[in-house]
């Protein structure tokens, strides 16, 4: 029999850059950590691996979830995202440490890139799932070595996938993307739209905070289950 369920969206990550698009989007997401050891996976293609490590992190979420874990009055919802970089050839993640980022700034300044962002999204009521792979390509500004050492100085670039960002200190070193910007910084809202359209749903049940302009949202998660 089915039930009319507000519905709760479990962010399997860290990373509060996708965390804060979620919402400025008007999504407050619960937060748990997949742990997932990324070196497991192996392949030798940027979108199947990331991909697959969102699956592994939405997979690692739901075993720590009971059915009624959100009690009886919520459906659960479980996002699992991967962000890599492909570039010249190799796929890249987070960088092993400070010497790695610059080497990899002096390899990549003045050149373009693909950003890649998997996205596995999961119902945990009706048991099923959606998935699919962002893809944007960010041309980088050729950035000269003074900057590039105050850049991996700060420590960011160790902490994203490729060594960069746009919405952070990274963001004057990229010179344009084509593509979802959202991609980059590691959840696609526009990809997130459709993976829910496929599971029946829609982005604007989970309104739950602020709307742009201060406006109040009144919480639209009613659904069928």
């Amino acid at each position: 029999m089915s039930e009319s369920l507000p519905l709760r969206l479990v962010l399997a990550s860290a990373s509060p850059a996708r965390r804060k698009s979620l919402q400025a989007a008007g999504i407050e997401p619960d937060v748990l950590v997949s742990g997932v050891d990324e070196s497991l996976v192996v392949t030798d293609r940027a979108e199947d691996l990331c991909l697959e490590l969102a699956r592994l992190k939405a997979q690692a979420v739901l075993t720590r979830l009971s059915p009624g874990d959100s009690g009886v009055d919520q459906r659960t919802l479980v996002i699992g995202c991967d962000s890599v970089l492909a570039f010249d050839g190799e796929i890249l993640g987070k960088p092993a440490d400070p010497a790695d980022a610059t080497r990899r700034w002096l390899r990549m300044r003045g050149r373009s890139g693909v950003l890649h962002s998997g996205h596995c999204l999961v119902d945990m009521v009706a048991g099923r799932r959606a998935e699919a792979v962002a893809s944007t390509t960010v041309h980088f500004a050729d950035i000269s070595d003074d900057e590039i050492a105050a850049y991996v100085a700060t420590g960011e670039p160790l902490a994203v996938a490729g060594a960069f960002t746009i919405d952070g200190l990274g963001g004057p070193f990229v010179e344009r993307i084509e593509g979802d910007p959202g991609t980059v910084v590691g959840l696609s809202m526009p990809l997130l739209r459709r993976l829910l359209a496929e599971l029946d749903l829609s982005i604007t049940d989970l309104w739950t905070t602020v709307a742009p302009g201060g406006q109040s949202v009144e919480p639209l998660g009613n659904v069928r289950s």
